[in-house]
């Protein structure tokens, strides 16, 4: 008989068992219907729709620690990427920019030393070291000295025509005093006309001055002057300026003139020093049919065979002309 208080005469014990067998015997039954039926099968599409939204929310925070970890990556190669390709549009542009002063420095080399070919003249490069054009002093250094044969009152010219003469040596510089500097002053003509003037600097580097020109002188604006060979310190015949301007003096007995240099004077990193000049030849009246043209040596009075020799012989330089001994002796005039 059993005791009182046993697990065998619990009610409660009784009942639990009861309920799991009808809930094992409910879960059964679900299963077979959804398998037979799978009515089941649309309820739970219907409860997954429902709590998409719930699982969207829920991994809202990492998709938004993702994305900015891969923003903060993208921004960071964004900026090496950047930072690398200024640097190389940089030094490309350097490169270019130095490109294109070679050329144009080799465009510059080859219009002197073509212009000195043309004009039959002996030539030495120099390279400018110092410019200094203060309006009361206008002055070149060069890189050639008494060491490369430089000497004082050598002319100095470019492809444009003459930038003025050497006063002072070292050995191994060279100063050279522009035809724009206030104290300096060039016999020229005019090349239209031969009216011989002289023309003064200055100190304006695009700018020289026409003085006391007689009110009946043949000289208009656009006239070119030259060299005229006079005082016997610049050759005759190099490009000095143009006249842009004509206009009467104080006095209004004279005219005087503005003169545009021929020279870039504040330009270039070369310039020419004169050291021979050989003026062109004339050319040679054409030979008779059937004889060839006699070969001779230069001398007084020679010419060019016929313009195709003379401009293959102006591609070659000629050698010095040397100066004779007693202008070799003669001390350096002042500058004029």
């Amino acid at each position: 008989m059993p005791q009182a208080g046993s697990p065998a005469s619990r009610p409660g014990d009784i009942a639990g068992v009861l309920r799991l067998l009808a809930y094992l015997v409910a879960a059964g039954a679900l299963m077979v219907l959804d398998f037979r039926g799978g009515w089941l099968h649309a309820a739970r599409a219907q409860a997954e729709a429902l709590v998409q939204p719930l699982w969207w929310l829920a991994a809202q925070p990492a998709r938004l620690v993702v994305g900015v970890r891969e923003n903060a990556v993208s921004r960071s190669q964004l900026i090496a990427d950047n930072a690398r390709l200024r640097q190389a549009l940089l030094l490309t542009n350097a490169r270019n920019a130095r490109l294109q002063m070679v050329a144009a420095e080799n465009a510059r080399l080859r219009g002197l030393l073509d212009s000195a070919a043309r004009a039959r003249l002996d030539v030495q490069l120099a390279g400018v070291l110092d410019v200094d054009l203060d309006p009361s002093r206008q002055r070149l250094l060069l890189d050639a000295g008494s060491r490369s044969g430089v000497h004082v009152g050598q002319v100095v010219i470019d492809d444009g025509g003459l930038l003025g003469q050497v006063i002072a040596t070292t050995p191994a510089t060279a100063t050279v005093l522009l035809v724009t500097d206030p104290d300096h002053a060039v016999p020229v003509m005019v090349a239209r006309s031969g009216v011989r003037l002289v023309v003064y600097g200055t100190g304006r580097s695009d700018l020289l001055r026409l003085a006391d020109v007689p009110l009946s002188a043949d000289v208009r604006a656009g006239d070119e002057l030259l060299t005229s060979g006079l005082g016997g310190r610049f050759p005759p015949g190099f490009a000095v300026g143009r006249v842009v301007a004509l206009r009467a003096d104080d006095s209004r007995a004279f005219l005087e003139a503005d003169v545009v240099p021929a020279a870039q004077l504040d330009r270039g990193r070369d310039v020419l020093l004169l050291r021979g000049y050989q003026p062109p030849l004339p050319a040679c009246p054409p030979a008779p049919a059937g004889k060839k043209p006699a070969v001779a040596a230069p001398a007084a009075g020679a010419c060019e065979p016929s313009t195709a020799v003379s401009m293959t012989k102006a591609a070659t330089p000629t050698p010095a002309v040397a100066a004779p001994a007693a202008a070799a002796s003669r001390p350096p005039e002042r500058a004029r």
